[in-house]
């Protein structure tokens, strides 16, 4: 796709959103030692590394163009959509295998910056500027991701394309769970959004409020389509909660300017692979899904979690699962 492409249902003057950009430079302590040496984003889900699934989320949407921005420590993330000419050599009478490497060189352009220092996820998307410019991107954090067969960018991307001002997307959690999230204040959204999906229009959002100060049930997603604009907000953005920059202060001074936010509440799989307990969750989920794997994994998992209690041994084989995820870090 390229870059200067025109979007039919953007509003006249408005480009849609054509690049990416994945915060990745944190150091995932929850998974120490495994991730001294090797990156969380890195850790697989079956076969692919979680990774991999963003990357694709983005190329499903339409965006061809992912920039990484990496940490120290961190450069095998790139070398896993590099070329290796000595590998694919190797595979030469293995087909399969051999279209599955090859598809990680060919998923996207995949662009890299540096973050020196980890001082919020605001000041991680600064560094996108020079690779952006002026004009709208995507940014898709590094420990979560939507089912396939459920997008939810291709809509956020069109959202944003008509309002101009920040989109971004919301999950429902349950009441008694909102002080591990950030949670958003609503209204209805204008009626002309209707057809791109459940959208809402935000008027604020709180970091992690005890269930009785919650304004809503509406948790944060890992997904925001940001204007370029967002960059001179961030500069204007003083250190906030853990004395870090903050995106969400950023946008909530975009909002008080005027600019407008909105949010798709996003009703399908989530993905959260950002603590232990959800990438396990995550595992499972996906390997019991799979259609080559999926019939065996089940009947062995309902075997050895339910010895013998034939009620959940069922819901097992039958592919009942918990879509929530783990908590959002």
């Amino acid at each position: 796709m390229s870059e200067h492409s025109a979007n039919p249902s953007a509003t006249p003057g408005r480009s849609r959103a054509v690049k990416a950009v994945i915060p990745a430079a944190g150091l995932a302590t929850r998974f120490l030692p495994a991730t001294k040496a090797v990156p969380k984003e890195l850790l697989p889900v079956v076969d692919r590394p979680v990774l991999q699934y963003i990357v694709e989320e983005a190329t499903q949407a339409g965006i061809a163009d992912v920039l990484l921005i990496t940490g120290r420590g961190k450069t095998s993330m790139v070398d896993h959509f590099d070329r290796r000419p000595d590998l694919e050599d190797r595979l030469a009478k293995k087909p399969e295998l051999l279209a599955a490497v090859k598809r990680t060189e060919e998923l996207a352009a995949v662009y890299t910056v540096r973050q020196p220092e980890q001082l919020g996820l605001g000041h991680a998307v600064g560094y996108a500027e020079s690779h952006v410019g002026d004009a709208p991107f995507a940014v898709l954090l590094g420990d979560e991701f939507v089912k396939p067969s459920e997008p939810l960018l291709p809509a956020m991307l069109e959202l944003q394309a008509r309002t101009g001002g920040v989109v971004l997307a919301f999950f429902e959690v349950d009441p008694a769970e909102t002080s591990r999230y950030g949670i958003a204040s609503v209204e209805p959204a204008e009626s002309e959004y209707s057809d791109i999906a459940e959208v809402v229009k935000v008027t604020g959002m709180v970091e992690k409020p005890s269930p009785e100060d919650a304004p809503s049930n509406l948790a944060v997603l890992g997904r925001y389509v940001l204007p370029g604009r967002i960059f001179d907000a961030i500069r204007r953005t003083e250190p906030g909660s853990g004395g870090e920059i903050q995106l969400t202060d950023a946008m909530e001074l975009l909002r008080t300017e005027g600019v407008p936010v909105h949010a798709i509440v996003y009703r399908g799989t989530r993905y959260d692979t950002g603590m232990p307990l959800g990438y396990l969750q995550t595992v499972v989920q996906i390997a019991a899904e799979r259609e080559d794997l999926g019939a065996e994994f089940r009947k062995w998992l309902a075997e050895f979690v339910n010895k013998g209690d034939e009620t959940v041994t069922d819901a097992i084989l039958n592919g009942v699962r918990d879509t929530s995820g783990g908590a959002d870090t």
